[in-house]
């Protein structure tokens, strides 16, 4: 894809043929569910822009003209990008979002090769590296949902279905975000995730015990397959059948109108679901923080979908999603904001490829869709998070933060400081949450008091902007007068160092590509402050890729070196005879990579 910047772009509302070409911008089906629920800030959202994505690497080989598609980028712009080629071609969403839990979610970033080498007096020999943040301020959160599940009906074909993972934090809100999106007619199950392995913790209330699942279709006729489960005792039970036309199970008869009957040790899952929780031992395990089990998903994956079937998990945290769709036959697209998840979702999907091809995995006779490909949106590579971005920005600016719940992000010379969508151009859509959030009031005295002055001075820090951003803004606060400066990260400060990039040495000797230092910046600086000893520059990497044959635009790796929890990677590899440019990707344990080429021959 081409790297211009978002432009706005159009296609036909749904129920119409969709293109690939030409497009101006996207229009959304009215929303029209009942009922509406409403909270400060509620912005209506009905268009979106294009963004454009850069195939960054290619695993495996196509199967009937498709290879899985992972996406690293805001789902939203995600989504933004997939609208142009699949609208209206998911079969089944999953989507398991954040919570609304106020919480930081970590994952253990432990040294490779030192379970056995704790060294004495040294109190950690792992630390904690933050994921991703769910905390939000107003009204925040329920805006981030509303826009993304108007979104993912876009996506979803017209016999398509979804189902929202979430607790009991935000299932009220969730419940009438999905009514006012897809209709409460198209509401089908409430499933509860019961954890039949989870032990209280002594709180001072009830102990939470399960989750939510909420089902529904975009319309009629979607897929469902009933999911059996053993019973203590076979027993004799009339015969049901699931009606796909009249949306209904029938009892079934004979010819003669008898009642249908037959026994078995076996009934149809209900909608409460025992399914227990991930053993911290378990193969499935990744570390990653709030990862699903795959039997959880492998039951939504066959009871709502058939084998080929496209499906979607924007919010892919670990995998789960994709490493099942994989084993069960279906294709997939997959999306996260967080640089972690991109490379936990990568190991976990090459390992699972590589099974299935090998056989020692059952498809169900299904196709094998074992290739994937990775793809950025917007050059989302400055930062791992937003949450991590505007605390760079506010670091590297001198912004002196603001508390929790201000619209505005900080303060500066008596300048309000406000941090705009990072990696992006900043859209005149994007200042309708600092409008809203304006403090009409306190300008009405600040006028009485000086009539000639701006009653607000503010700061927009962007990655780039369209032009009339300044000038929108100032026309939004009228009859008031405030003084709008807008700081391009782009061309103004782009001296900022926001994080500082690894360094390697690569060379070619003997017929061997070594790999002689590798020095992870960000990771060294961390185990400095942990007075962790570094014996081995392997014993800071993940994984290491090769493309013997670099084309200099998309890495496709013949080599895969992707060691086990407490193994080393090899770090010299034997060069093909046919090699040309040969192109290392080393990914070290904070998921940052390096990548550098040298010449064969």
């Amino acid at each position: 894809m081409s790297d211009q910047q978002p432009t706005q772009a159009s296609l036909p509302l749904a129920g119409t043929e969709a293109t690939t070409t030409n497009v101006e911008k996207y229009q959304f089906e009215p929303i029209k569910g009942y009922p509406m629920l409403n909270w400060r800030g509620k912005r209506p959202f009905t268009s979106t822009h294009f963004y454009p994505a850069q195939l960054k690497e290619v695993h495996g080989e196509e199967v009937d003209g498709w290879r899985n598609k992972i996406f690293w980028g805001d789902n939203l712009q995600v989504m933004s990008h997939l609208l142009k080629e699949f609208r209206g071609k998911v079969d089944l969403v999953y989507i398991d979002p954040p919570f609304a839990s106020d919480a930081d979610y970590k994952m253990t970033i432990r040294m490779r090769g030192k379970k056995e080498k704790v060294k004495v007096g040294v109190q950690h020999a792992a630390f904690q590296e933050k994921q991703y943040s769910d905390l939000w301020t107003n009204d925040e959160y329920l805006q981030f949902l509303y826009e993304r599940l108007v979104m993912l009906r876009e996506l979803l074909a017209s016999s398509g279905a979804l189902l929202l993972h979430c607790d009991y934090r935000v299932t009220g809100y969730a419940r009438l975000l999905l009514d006012e999106v897809f209709g409460a007619e198209n509401f089908v199950n409430e499933i509860v995730w019961y954890y039949t392995n989870k032990y209280g913790a002594n709180s001072s209330a009830f102990d939470s015990f399960h989750n939510t699942l909420f089902f529904y279709s975009k319309g009629k006729g979607f897929t469902y397959h009933p999911f059996l489960i053993p019973v203590k005792e076979a027993r004799t039970q009339p015969v049901r059948r699931w009606n796909k036309e009249l949306g209904i199970n029938e009892w079934l008869r004979d010819e003669k109108g008898n009642y249908l009957y037959q026994e078995s040790s076996e009934k149809e899952a209900g909608d409460v679901w025992e399914i227990p929780v991930i053993n911290p031992m378990a193969d499935e395990r990744t570390g990653y923080p709030t990862q699903k089990p795959e039997a959880l998903l492998d039951r939504v994956i066959k009871c709502c979908s058939n084998p080929g079937d496209l499906v979607l998990d924007c919010f892919m945290g670990s995998g789960t999603t994709h490493a099942v769709a994989m084993k069960l036959g279906r294709r997939f697209i997959g999306a996260d904001i967080n640089l972690g998840a991109i490379q936990t979702t990568t190991k976990r999907l090459l390992k699972a490829g590589e099974q299935l091809l090998q056989g020692d995995l059952v498809s169900s006779n299904s196709p094998i869709f074992a290739g994937f490909e990775i793809h950025n949106v917007n050059h989302y590579d400055v930062f791992r998070n937003p949450v991590e971005a505007r605390e760079l920005m506010i670091e590297a600016l001198e912004v002196q933060p603001l508390a929790m719940g201000s619209v505005f992000d900080g303060e500066k010379d008596g300048r309000m400081v406000k941090i705009m969508p990072v990696n992006r151009i900043t859209t005149r859509a994007d200042l309708n949450e600092l409008i809203a959030g304006f403090d009409y009031k306190a300008w009405e005295r600040r006028q009485a008091e000086s009539p000639n002055r701006a009653v607000e001075r503010i700061t927009l820090v962007c990655m780039g902007h369209e032009p009339d951003l300044k000038a929108h803004l100032e026309l939004a606060a009228k009859p008031f007068k405030i003084d709008v400066e807008v700081v391009d990260i782009l061309r103004d400060k782009a001296d900022l160092e926001f994080k500082r990039d690894s360094e390697a040495k690569i060379v070619v000797k003997k017929g061997e590509l070594a790999i002689e230092r590798f020095f992870p910046m960000n990771l060294l600086q961390k185990l400095s402050l942990q007075k962790e000893a570094v014996e081995d520059w392997r014993e800071l990497v993940e994984s290491i890729l090769i493309d013997w044959n670099y084309d200099g635009a998309v890495l496709q790796p013949t080599v895969v070196d992707i060691p086990g929890k407490d193994d080393l990677v090899k770090g010299t590899y034997k060069v093909p005879d046919d090699a040309g440019t040969i192109r290392v990707k080393i990914t070290d344990l904070l998921s940052e990579s390096w990548e550098g080429s040298v010449s064969h021959g």
